[in-house]
């Protein structure tokens, strides 16, 4: 089962990630002030990204 798990980091931020049903992380998030705001992150994820595209970008236009 696929799963977000919300903590709180050493600095006490509210962190997220989400993890595949074999256990892995397969990404995480920011650190949040507020939990709630950790919560609404979920949420919009949920919500807004059912369709969301593939973009494949060029190498020099990777580096984030």
């Amino acid at each position: 089962m696929y799963k977000f798990e919300v903590y709180q980091d050493k600095a006490g931020e509210f962190r997220f990630r989400f993890k595949a049903s074999n256990g892995e992380t397969m990404f995480s998030s920011e650190g949040y002030k507020a939990k709630a705001s950790a919560l609404s992150a979920i949420e919009s994820i949920k919500k807004n990204a059912p369709g969301a595209t593939v973009v494949e970008l060029p190498a020099a236009d990777a580096k984030a």
